[in-house]
């Protein structure tokens, strides 16, 4: 959710993006969507999700990052990717709420919710960390050594 302006933040969620690119899981690509109408919380949750929903590439497995949902150590993630990437699915998406968190319909379509901790982390930042968390994955599964355990 939201528009990420330039600067640092969207620097490093690019920096990781570029370091994925050619991998073995192909292109990372941001979607960004924004409801831009003045509503109640309970009615920008609701739109918002509609928005994630509808962006969604067709046939894609959907995780949600949820603060509910199960946090994983960075190995269990990297297995995870390996499963989706040896099953059939043809595009993995993450939807990464907005600051009333995801509508009960993102969380219904959802393969899974997973969190990045019991802290709340501001959206914007969500991304980079979710990006490294996917190039770290990768470097998991292909032995190379960024990622030390």
């Amino acid at each position: 959710m939201g528009r990420a302006k330039p600067g640092p933040l969207r620097d490093l969620f690019e920096d990781y993006r570029r370091r994925l690119d050619g991998g073995p899981w192909g292109e990372l690509r941001l979607v960004e969507v924004e409801e831009r109408r003045r509503v109640s919380g309970p009615e920008r949750k609701l739109r918002e999700g509609k928005l994630l929903l509808d962006a969604l590439p067709r046939g894609a497995t959907l995780f949600a990052l949820d603060e509910r949902g199960k946090t994983l150590g960075s190995t269990a993630f990297a297995k995870l990717m390996e499963a989706q990437a040896d099953s059939a699915t043809a595009d993995l998406a993450f939807a990464i709420g907005g600051a009333e968190g995801h509508d009960d319909a993102v969380k219904a379509h959802a393969a899974r919710l997973l969190s990045l901790g019991p802290m709340t982390w501001p959206h914007m930042l969500v991304r980079a960390l979710l990006a490294e968390q996917l190039f770290r994955a990768q470097s998991i599964l292909t032995g190379h050594p960024y990622h030390r355990a």
